[in-house]
């Protein structure tokens, strides 16, 4: 006994461990705690039937205010999800590319520095463009090229009607297109400047980054993916709806069981 003790006491926890029986215990305590008093007045299964009823009830509500809100248990939000990476030698010539309202910007609407659209889609081209893990990367930090053009099509438009009730949402792309930026070396004493580049004095504050006129033009086509922030609160509403839905049903036929009972009863 002293030594499964003196084990018990080395055991030291992982904080994350930790948290998670701080939770449990909680928990149980609270759900324990009412189902022993429940239990002393109502006995032992009608006591669980009733702190159940009231548990699943609960949730349903919880739920649905997640649900409602989107907070609390939310699932993968809106994102940017790379289809392809092109290369052209013009901003214009799209026409290889595998999404076919890609190969003509003409019905592209281009977006303007600050717009949210093109922010979220920026940030999505830098990583595939520069990320170790992807397979499209083409530099290896976002200084060495330059974004030329950025282009939008499809989408909710926030001013439908259609938008504000549920249904199947627009497909949305977006293309970034980049071009390889001039080098900017800085001058030591004695240096010349390379062809190509532009250069600076030791000290001297960097010039504006400019794209390489004869560079490629690199296109990053993307598709919007809208997430499901919603999904996993509406599985836990609808689940705890029927879980609360058979408790309820098995109270009433109980309560008309104890009914029929008393009835025959002779008084």
């Amino acid at each position: 006994m002293s030594t499964a003790v003196a084990l018990a006491l080395e055991i030291t926890w992982d904080p994350t461990i930790r948290g998670i029986l701080v939770v449990l215990v909680s928990f149980l305590v609270l759900c324990g705690s009412v189902y022993v008093v429940l239990g002393t007045d109502l006995g032992a299964r009608l006591g669980f039937l009733v702190a159940a009823g009231a548990f699943w009830g609960w949730m349903a509500i919880m739920g649905m205010a997640w649900w409602a809100y989107g907070i609390g248990l939310v699932g993968p939000g809106p994102s940017w999800m790379v289809q392809e990476v092109l290369t052209s030698p013009t901003a214009t010539e799209t026409s290889a590319a595998a999404l076919p309202e890609a190969r003509d910007l003409s019905d592209w609407r281009e977006l303007p520095e600050g717009d949210v659209i093109r922010g979220e889609a920026q940030t999505a081209a830098d990583e595939a463009l520069t990320g170790e893990e992807s397979p499209v990367a083409r530099f290896e930090e976002t200084g060495e090229y330059v974004t030329v053009n950025a282009f939008a099509i499809g989408g909710p438009d926030p001013d439908a009607l259609s938008t504000r009730l549920p249904g199947p949402v627009p497909s949305q792309h977006a293309i970034i297109q980049v071009q390889e930026a001039v080098e900017v070396v800085t001058l030591n004493e004695g240096e010349t400047c390379p062809p190509e580049a532009t250069c600076i004095e030791f000290g001297e504050t960097p010039p504006p980054a400019e794209a390489l006129e004869d560079a490629p033009v690199i296109s990053v086509i993307m598709v919007r993916d809208f997430g499901s922030e919603r999904l996993p609160p509406a599985i836990v509403t609808l689940s705890s709806l029927v879980v609360f839905g058979i408790i309820c049903n098995s109270l009433h036929r109980r309560d008309q069981l104890v009914a029929r009972h008393r009835e025959q009863t002779p008084v």
